[in-house]
């Protein structure tokens, strides 16, 4: 008994290897203007064996974005950096600067911390 229907590898009930559609099943991080945002600055030497970072948190925004502001960031306090759980982090003690950074460009951002 053949079925005229091809099977296709589409219409599945479980699978537990093989291709699976990441793509449909991650959910989309909203992305709000920078005038929207309310940001944390705040430095922190946490967990970091005694080295101060500057932190920046409360994004609401897509990897990529996060990736140009952190390059940017990077370059205007001639340091180094990285995106964490959509935080960054900059290396050293910058709140004041990056707190005037990111106000000109546009966030909504505040010192956070003593």
């Amino acid at each position: 008994m053949s079925s005229s229907k091809p099977k296709s590898s589409e219409n599945f009930v479980y699978r537990e290897f093989g291709n699976d559609n990441s793509a449909a099943t991650q959910r989309p991080i909203p992305e709000l203007p920078p005038q929207q945002q309310n940001l944390r600055v705040q430095a922190t030497r946490a967990g970091r064996k005694g080295k101060t970072v500057t932190v920046i948190s409360g994004f609401q925004a897509k990897p990529e974005t996060l990736a140009d502001l952190v390059k940017q960031l990077k370059t205007q306090c001639g340091t180094g950096g990285t995106v964490k759980d959509n935080e960054i982090e900059i290396q050293g003690e910058h709140k004041q600067k990056i707190l005037e950074i990111l106000i000109k460009l546009g966030y909504k951002a505040k010192i956070s911390g003593g």
